[in-house]
């Protein structure tokens, strides 16, 4: 059988690099896009690894040769407009033009495909690709893992170990979905390599409610953690259009109000995964809400 080959975009950011080392480790032959300016160090980790690099500045010549050949694109970009559109419209049309079989966008989300057009701007990225793709000659996978399991305490903190909270909106027992960032590499990796992959697949490494989470944070941490309820939908809604009223314009892919959209679609339940595909390779070590509460309280 000859040796899957894969292109990917974004292998120089943390989940790139981790879905690179995936593929690689599972025995596909992994060309990683990466711009001119990219640093030495970065191609240097790229390379020891056995990563093959090819420098494209996102114009069509390059990006179809880095291509051709290819089993899957897949696109770990990360950024707004220019980035989940432009340039990832970009590798879409040459990874079409090169005549690549699949496609796996940069997704890597909650549900989006449930959520509201209009309230999560990041999400609305992703909605509007998806349309692009859909509308093209190849094969759409896309890979939806509700939150990663760093939002926990960094990007749209939930757990709050220095004061013991569990901060929450909503339904205390709304259900949360959270995967760490390995998992998803690795996950991920297997579906590049699967030819019959769906147009989506949904997975969760953990799965629990604020409730649950003051209690595995208690139990594991052997301190007592306690709800923080900051209001409703509705309050939540008010302090998102507040914050971007503050800060209209910014630049971040991931503000803070941004991070509160998140939270809304995740705590309304709307952006909630359901019929989880987390056997469809086998993979049996998941990383757990436990085990990842473990590691942040």
């Amino acid at each position: 059988m000859d040796r899957v080959t894969i292109v990917l975009a974004g292998a120089t950011g943390d989940l790139g690099g981790r879905i690179g080392l995936a593929l690689l480790h599972k025995g596909a032959e992994v060309r990683a896009i990466v711009r001119p300016g990219t640093s030495a160090a970065k191609r240097k980790f790229l390379t020891d690894h056995g990563i093959t690099l090819i420098e494209s500045d996102y114009e069509a010549p390059s990006l179809r040769a880095a291509c051709e050949g290819a089993t899957c694109v897949v696109s770990a970009l990360n950024g707004l407009e220019n980035v989940m559109l432009g340039q990832q419209g970009d590798l879409l049309d040459a990874a079409v033009a090169a005549g690549v079989p699949r496609f796996i966008p940069s997704d890597f989300s909650l549900d989006y495909t449930k959520t509201r057009p209009g309230e999560n701007r990041n999400m609305d990225l992703r909605r509007r690709f998806r349309e692009r793709l859909d509308a093209a000659s190849i094969q759409a996978t896309s890979v939806l893992n509700g939150a990663f399991s760093t939002v926990l305490t960094e990007d749209a903190p939930i757990l709050l170990p220095k004061v013991r909270r569990v901060l929450h909106w909503g339904d205390a027992d709304q259900v949360l979905d959270f995967t760490t960032k390995d998992d998803v590499a690795d996950f991920t990796a297997d579906a590049a390599m699967d030819a019959a992959a769906p147009r989506d697949l949904r997975i969760a490494g953990g799965s629990g409610s604020p409730q649950d989470i003051a209690r595995i944070a208690s139990e594991v941490s052997g301190r007592a953690y306690r709800m923080m309820r900051a209001g409703g939908m509705g309050r939540l809604g008010l302090a998102i259009r507040t914050a971007r009223t503050v800060a209209p314009s910014s630049g971040a892919v991931f503000p803070a109000w941004q991070g509160m959209q998140y939270l809304r679609d995740m705590m309304s339940g709307r952006g909630q995964l359901t019929r989880l595909d987390n056997s469809r390779y086998g993979k049996t070590d998941w990383t757990d809400i436990r085990a990842m509460i473990a590691d942040l309280s």
